[in-house]
């Protein structure tokens, strides 16, 4: 497995979709998947400009995307998990808050991470034991221990039930805690980019699919941070959430909002 060459045409895949969002026009809605969950024509054709670039120099390799193969196992030998807007919401609000998000993995294990910020022309790379990069320079998570020094993002799923009203109970027991402050930005993937180069301190979200993570999943381990599930169990691909911070920061998350507790009090 050539990562090198792997890692170039994820960037590359990333910059031509990015350049599709940037000069895309008017935000049309192609399709809703929920009240509050929808497809614009731009997420088609920035997931359409990805799949030709990787399809053409690896067209043995599986997909899995959000908007054409969101069914497919990311448990193969060798997949790539795209997610082409992530932050469509913000997009179609002109919220210049999104990216585009590509990972390849093998069996599970994530070993190339791109994430391309377009709107600051922020590429954000990582190798699985190599390191992780923003615009090609080494990041780091940050160094702060305590939650009084932090900020905590997290994020809410579509659904307004019981997810949203765990994610409401740990924002107050964070507050109660004392943190410095919260955010919501609404791109889970740049949430974890921040969260690797330090930005931000910590980030929660209950619900996910694996391609609002995979990607920043490997940028924050490779940056020195610490992933896991929402219980604070360690990190898998299929989790369908995650809990990243530094590692001080993590502990406290994972005693403070872990997905058990939230629930059990939001009942």
């Amino acid at each position: 497995m050539n990562v090198d060459s792997i890692l170039q045409t994820a960037i590359e895949a990333a910059q031509t979709a990015g350049r599709v969002l940037q000069q895309h026009g008017e935000v049309t809605e192609i399709q809703e998947k929920s009240a509050y969950h929808f497809v614009t024509e731009a997420d088609l054709r920035a997931e359409k400009a990805i799949l030709d670039i990787i399809g053409e120099r690896f067209p043995d390799h599986r997909i899995v995307s959000e908007e054409s193969h969101a069914a497919e196992n990311v448990l193969q030998p060798a997949v790539w998990i795209i997610d082409p807007l992530d932050g469509t919401n913000n997009f179609s609000h002109s919220i210049p808050l999104y990216c585009v998000s590509i990972a390849f993995a093998t069996h599970g294990q994530v070993q190339v991470a791109v994430v391309f910020d377009p709107n600051r022309n922020e590429m954000y790379s990582a190798i699985r034991g190599k390191g992780a990069w923003l615009n090609g320079k080494p990041i780091h998570v940050s160094r702060r221990d305590e939650l009084k020094q932090s900020i905590i993002c997290t994020g809410f799923y579509y659904d307004r039930g019981q997810v949203m009203r765990s994610t409401l109970k740990a924002i107050e027991t964070l507050f109660t805690h004392g943190v410095r402050g919260i955010r919501r930005f609404g791109s889970a993937a740049l949430d974890l980019c921040w969260v690797a180069d330090g930005r931000l301190d910590g980030f929660f979200e209950y619900q996910l699919a694996p391609w609002d993570y995979a990607a920043g999943w490997l940028l924050v381990t490779e940056a020195g941070g610490t992933c896991s599930e929402r219980d604070g169990r360690p990190m898998s691909l299929d989790a369908g959430n995650v809990m990243a911070a530094n590692t001080p920061i993590h502990r406290k998350l994972a005693e403070l909002v872990c997905w058990s507790k939230m629930q059990s009090l939001a009942d």
